[in-house]
């Protein structure tokens, strides 16, 4: 039997402040994902914690993803960045052939990191920026 949308949220909606905490934090676990909420309140302290130090030190969230060669495995690498991209043949082999191209922009620093390790796999320069 198929639940609803309609059916989830009703019943999240029963819940108590306590259960739907963890509730969370179960799905969290299980997913492997947390909430935006204390993410955001962070990013929010941040600024007023420390006044123009803190933006200097804060770290870097958004990478980019930039091919620099393809290497001598290149039918592996336009393998890999169509799986990366999902472009079409066609598409990935530009991406590849223009090499130095930027695959993936403002991605988290874990897929930037899978995305470098799949492509030096492959036998390609990857560099993340």
């Amino acid at each position: 039997m198929a639940v609803t949308k309609e059916e989830v949220v009703e019943f999240i909606s029963s819940m108590t402040v306590l259960e739907l905490s963890e509730f969370i934090k179960e799905l969290e676990e299980k997913f492997g994902v947390s909430a935006a909420a204390p993410a955001a309140a962070m990013v929010m302290a941040a600024p007023a914690a420390g006044g123009d130090g803190a933006a200097a030190a804060e770290e870097k969230t958004e990478f980019d993803v930039v091919l620099k060669e393809a290497g001598a495995n290149k039918i592996g690498v336009i393998k890999v960045v169509r799986a990366l991209t999902s472009l079409g043949l066609k598409e990935a082999k530009e991406k590849v052939d223009g090499a130095p191209s930027t695959l993936k922009e403002g991605v988290s620093k874990e897929e930037a990191e899978e995305a470098k390790k799949q492509l030096t796999e492959a036998g390609a320069t990857v560099e993340i920026k």
